[in-house]
C-alpha cells in the first residue's frame, strides 16, 4: 500500500458513505418516480418499431425497419442504435425476438 490511511481519509470515506446511504433511503421513502412523458407527445424509438412491426405482421430486417420508420413516421433511427436496443430487448426476452440475422419480430405475432 502507498501509504497509510489517516483519519482524516477514513471520515471523508465514511462520510460519502452515508450521504449515499441517506439519499438511498429518502428516496425509498419518497416511492417510485413517475413515469416521464416526452413533452412534444413524439414516441421513443422502440415505440416506433413496435408500430412497424405491429403493422408488419411479418419480422422485419433491420433496413426494411429503418426505411419504414422514415417513410411513415417521419422518424431517422441510427441502425447501430436500433439494433443495440432491439437485441437487449430479445435477450431479456422482452418485446421481441430475433427471427434471422438483424431480422426481428414481436413476440407474440404469427411469422
Amino acid at each position: 500500500m502507498a501509504g497509510s490511511l489517516t483519519r482524516s481519509d477514513l471520515i471523508d470515506t465514511l462520510e460519502t458513505m452515508l450521504e449515499g446511504q441517506l439519499r438511498a433511503v429518502r428516496g425509498l421513502r419518497a416511492g417510485p418516480k413517475p413515469r416521464r412523458r416526452r413533452a412534444d407527445g413524439s414516441r421513443s424509438n422502440i415505440q416506433v418499431v413496435i408500430d412497424i412491426l405491429s403493422a408488419a405482421g411479418q419480422p422485419l430486417h433491420v433496413n426494411e425497419i429503418l426505411l419504414r420508420a422514415r417513410r411513415d413516421h417521419g422518424a431517422e433511427l441510427k441502425r447501430e442504435s436500433i439494433v443495440s436496443a432491439l437485441t437487449k430487448k430479445v435477450i431479456d426476452g422482452n418485446t421481441f425476438r430475433r427471427t434471422g440475422r438483424n431480422v426481428f419480430a414481436l413476440i407474440g405475432k404469427e411469422d
